[in-house]
């Protein structure tokens, strides 16, 4: 059975995000000074072929914590979409 796996990685809430200060002090220059905080992660989509929900899972989260994310910088959630 096919799946997708939506991987969101995103950098760790106490560390600086240096793109976010970035097109938040754009933002604010634009006029939009409504917007407090900007976080800037990547969003990765996945086909993967399992047998179950939970197998897709466990092969995304394999491929996030090998390839995908920096543990020591970022974090992760994957969501499995049949």
């Amino acid at each position: 059975m096919m799946f997708t796996a939506e991987v969101k990685v995103m950098p760790l809430k106490e560390l600086l995000d240096p793109q976010g200060k970035a097109v938040s002090d754009g933002l604010k220059q634009l006029g939009l000074q409504h917007v407090n905080d900007v976080r800037i992660g990547k969003h990765i989509n996945l086909q993967i072929e399992a047998a179950t929900k939970e197998e897709a899972y466990t092969l995304a989260e394999r491929a996030a914590k090998k390839l995908l994310a920096n543990p020591v910088m970022e974090e992760y959630t994957i969501q499995i979409i049949p």
